[in-house]
């Protein structure tokens, strides 16, 4: 079957995403891929369609069981033969996989690479008809990545034990762990490398200088009330702490962290895939195990420790294309956090270098004064930027000419040794004569008191933007103490200027704005839509987003089909789905059920659809003959359809199709409607 044809009639899209298209023709052929798409880009898609084009079976290797147990549910309710043989199974689902696997109807089986390290897992491949490897999160391989599993290491072995081809799919990888990619997964088998975009025009991003973090979070989470996000925290202690900051403030809040039991992880994992409107407060153990295509928004209460790590939990927000926001604070502490946990860590001197270096790119995404995605996407390599979804393009930054401040600042540091943190040397700068002042004899320097046309705040603030600039570092062997780096030597020497943003406090505590969904006049249809779809995924157990997504549903309540042949053209209503829940949706839409006769029903939104139309009504008009005087005859609904669909070319083919009787009153006016179809 033609991909377009599966991609509505299975997955309920009428266009690829861009460069879905490329790859899919590339992994259906048979050919080695390394793709490299953006989270929430449509990787899946990629590798399930071509499966469904291939002979035999395509193995999914996926580092995550809940992430597999929902892609295989999804794939089912699509109607899609797929399974998962995991430790998470019972013996009934490993029996139905083995089932279907003997009678040659599986067409995805999903396992975990820790599956390979069995013996017996590589005469099972031999023997169920392997056609083609896919692998998920191939970024997994590589060891200098914060997601590396041992066990991939061994799936470039499998490839060539089955001799078949992989496609590899990922959404981080920089140029390293690319190279590592292809050479533990392909060896000296070089693939077709694709490298998309890793913009995501509807993700909404937004920084914030900490200003009182947990009412800036408590803010920004009451103007989404009722919307799915999740709030990254850098501690566990933090975690709990603010998710009952939420519930106290009435919102549906669980928190999450791997010193949890894991029966209360696998809980909250469950009931946010499962409820609408649940915010989750979690540690990044809360991580690639979730596909919920739509969270809303991701806020981080702390700085993330690196620009992928970044881009990597952003894309956990509006995966379904729908509009998704983001709110990143950070402050001093994160910073000299940060630095601190490179500094201290086991790697190798070129990896802490490497990891300062993301650090940076970061600090400078959040220090940015014109637009973040610009800034975001050139870390990727990319320059041709349009945005308008960031909130330095919704209001520009106030910035002033910062070197007089800086130079001051430098100064300030350097005269006392680099010995003091931000607190004391902002005290100098002011020329608060404390004790410690005056005992460490720092009332006597020429910076003592320079800095007085700023308050304590904007030095604060000042402060913080040379830690985010890279200009100076807090130094872990010197408890913290601030000293300047080389990239501030030329400031210091007049050799160059910076701009710095005009922080207020007025400015970081507004309240953020919430982008709506959908306008005020759908807005109630879009919650009777949504009560539906939770009371279907309740009854079938899955996740409300199997049943529809927010998109669809959205689509639906916007465009108000008023049949199930328009249903059909909404975006994600597939056929199958179409079937099994079409009357309900359009039900709720139109106050009334459609009455079509359940063969007329798989047509909906086919042009087999209309042609049954088109034969049933010049049936009627001749079921008592050309004169009205013969004896009734009609065709029943299932041989109208069957008309419909195979489209008979001529007078044979048609009796063949009718019989005798039937073909002699209606064969020539039904082929007539073929031929007006086409």
């Amino acid at each position: 079957m033609a991909a377009a044809s599966l991609l509505r009639d299975i997955f309920g899209f009428d266009a690829f995403r861009p460069g879905q298209e490329d790859i899919v023709t590339a992994v259906s052929e048979g050919r080695n891929v390394l793709a490299i798409m953006p989270t929430g880009g449509g990787k899946s898609l990629c590798f399930q369609l071509p499966a469904l084009m291939r002979d035999g079976v395509t193995v999914v290797i996926s580092p995550l069981i809940a992430l597999m147990r929902d892609q295989v549910r999804a794939l089912k309710e699509a109607g899609v033969e797929a399974g998962a043989l995991t430790s998470g199974n019972t013996d009934e689902e490993t029996d139905a996989v083995w089932q279907a696997l003997e009678a040659g109807r599986l067409k995805l089986l999903y396992i975990t690479p820790e599956r390979l390290a069995s013996g017996a897992a590589m005469g099972m491949l031999r023997r169920i008809g392997v056609s083609m490897i896919a692998v998920d999160e191939a970024h997994c391989v590589s060891q200098w990545g914060h997601d590396f599993r041992p066990d991939y290491l061994r799936i470039g072995e499998l490839r060539q034990a089955l001799g078949v081809p992989l496609a590899a799919f990922t959404a981080t990888a920089d140029a390293e762990t690319r190279e590592e990619i292809m050479r533990r997964l392909f060896d000296d088998d070089a693939p077709e490398v694709f490298l998309h975009g890793f913009d995501r025009p509807n993700i909404h991003l937004a920084f914030a200088a900490k200003n009182s973090p947990r009412q800036q979070i408590l803010e920004f989470a009451a103007a989404r009330k009722g919307q799915s996000g999740i709030v990254y925290c850098g501690t566990r202690a933090k975690t709990e702490a603010l998710a009952k900051a939420l519930r106290d403030a009435g919102h549906l809040a669980l928190h999450y962290h791997g010193g949890m039991d894991a029966e209360d992880r696998r809980t909250t994992e469950v009931r946010f895939q499962r409820e609408d409107g649940l915010i989750v407060v979690a540690t990044v153990a809360f991580g690639m195990g979730i596909d919920k295509p739509d969270i809303r928004w991701v806020a981080h209460a702390d700085l993330p420790k690196s620009i992928e790590s970044y881009y990597q939990e952003i894309g956990r927000a509006g995966r379904d294309g729908a509009p998704a926001e983001t709110l990143t604070l950070f402050g001093p502490e994160d910073i000299r956090l940060r630095r601190s946990q490179i500094d201290e860590g086991l790697a190798p001197p070129e990896m802490r270098l490497a990891d300062h270096g993301r650090l940076n790119s970061l600090l400078g995404l959040a220090e940015a004064l014109k637009c973040r995605r610009a800034t975001l996407l050139k870390y990727f390599g990319e320059d041709d930027v349009t945005c308008g979804k960031c909130d330095l393009c919704d209001a520009p930054a106030d910035v002033f000419d910062g070197t007089v401040a800086v130079r001051k600042a430098l100064s300030a540091i350097l005269r006392t040794g680099e010995w003091f943190g931000a607190g004391h040397l902002i005290d100098v700068l002011l020329g608060n004569d404390t004790d410690r002042m005056r005992q460490k004899g720092h009332d006597a320097l020429p910076t003592f008191g320079v800095g007085t046309e700023y308050d304590k705040r904007q030095w604060q603030a000042v402060f913080r933007q040379m830690m985010g600039h890279d200009l100076i570092r807090p130094d872990p062997e010197r408890h913290g103490a601030l000293r300047m780096t080389d990239d501030a030597l030329p400031i210091l020497r007049g050799e160059a200027t910076i701009e710095l943003r005009r922080d207020s406090i007025k400015k970081a505590t507004r309240r953020p704005a919430v982008k709506a969904l959908i306008n005020e006049e759908d807005a109630p249809l879009l919650s009777a839509l949504k009560a539906k779809r939770r009371a279907l995924a309740e009854a079938a157990k899955v996740p409300a987003y199997v049943i529809f997504n927010d998109k669809t549903l959205i689509e639906m309540a916007e465009t108000r089909p008023n049949s199930l042949d328009d249903m059909a053209h909404i975006g994600g209503v597939g056929a199958k789905k179409l079937e099994r829940y079409g009357a309900d949706f359009l039900q709720v839409i139109t106050g009334e059920a459609e009455t079509l006769h359940p063969s007329r029903r798989k047509l909906a939104g086919r042009e087999a659809g209309s042609i049954y139309d088109r034969l049933l009504e010049v049936q009627t008009g001749l079921s008592r003959g050309p004169e009205g005087i013969d004896k009734p005859l009609t065709c029943s609904a299932s041989l109208l359809a069957k008309v419909a669909s195979a489209r008979p070319g001529d007078e044979g083919a048609m009796q063949r199709l009718l019989g005798d009787k039937r073909a002699e009153r209606f064969a020539s006016a039904f082929l007539d409607v073929l031929r007006e179809a086409t």
